[in-house]
């Protein structure tokens, strides 16, 4: 379990990142969702013991990271995915992962061996394990950042923003790699794309300016986008009152726009079930 307590950070020039974050993550699939600066980054930076927080506590597993021996016990538990992950592009994916295994003090080379069998077998890289990194796609690159995040057998992993920048097809495959991880470890997921959320996660926070602003399952963001969604279909003019136009499609009868809110009668609004990206929207769309 991870308990974070009345979290602050604050930088130079008194920006706030984070203020006053409380959350309890269980043993599973946590989403963090939140746009670009709202403050993700700076809280998995704290939680995985790289930055020193300006006020509050977090303990993982019951380790306190603001003690050197709380830190040091918390680290030999995470593995950590950072959103800009720097690859050594000459070396092959196994010369890498060997490089960042006798970082991470695993000495022994036939346990080393193993451990990066193991995770290249889970990451899918095996068959591709000898080739220069250079040559990988950007979701065989995130894969091999998973495979280093996992030398260890961490309890709990940190991901951040792991499918930015990724095609369909590798944003699915990495996805569904995460789901089957959760099985054995607790897994942080920080991102600003919903959808990652909607595969992947069970349990949800919301962050905004710093601050946690939803916390919950999946279904009850969704149910507070209940009766505001709409769909309204028109010759091509944007609808106006004050909606929030969520996503637009060319149909035979003109455009057909998603709608958040209270769209005019004249359009003929048709209601319709609520997505957990229009609780999303709906939620940042509310004044804090």
């Amino acid at each position: 379990m991870i308990e974070i307590q009345n979290l602050t950070k604050t930088y130079k020039g008194n920006i706030q990142a984070l203020k006053g974050i409380d959350l309890t993550i269980e043993n599973k699939m946590f989403g963090l969702l939140g746009a670009n600066g709202a403050g993700k980054t700076t809280l998995m930076r704290i939680v995985a013991g790289l930055l020193k927080p300006t006020d509050g506590r977090v303990t993982v597993f019951g380790h306190d990271m603001a003690t050197l021996k709380g830190k040091q016990a918390a680290k030999g538990l995470l593995g950590y995915l950072p959103q800009e992950f720097g690859l050594y592009q000459t070396l092959t994916a196994r010369e890498f992962l060997d490089y960042v295994a006798i970082l991470k003090g695993i000495t022994d080379s036939q346990r080393r061996q193993r451990e990066i069998d193991e995770v290249l077998e889970k990451v899918r890289l095996s068959d591709v394990a000898n080739r220069r990194l250079k040559s990988y796609s950007g979701g065989m690159k995130r894969r091999v950042g998973i495979a280093q995040a996992l030398l260890g057998n961490p309890k709990l992993l940190i991901v951040d923003e792991p499918t930015v920048g990724l095609d369909p097809e590798e944003r699915v495959r990495l996805r569904n790699l995460l789901s089957d991880m959760a099985a054995t470890c607790t897994i942080i997921l920080s991102t600003h794309i919903v959808e990652d959320i909607n595969q992947s996660c069970n349990d949800l926070a919301v962050i905004r300016d710093g601050a946690v602003v939803f916390r919950g399952a999946p279904r009850d963001l969704i149910q507070n986008a209940k009766g505001k969604v709409w769909h309204v279909t028109t010759d091509g003019e944007r609808p106006n009152g004050g909606v929030a136009i969520v996503s637009t499609r060319q149909v035979q009868e003109g455009v057909q726009y998603r709608v958040l809110g209270q769209p005019d009668s004249l359009y003929q609004p048709t209601a319709i079930e609520p997505s957990l990206e229009d609780g999303y929207i709906w939620l940042m769309n509310q004044q804090p």
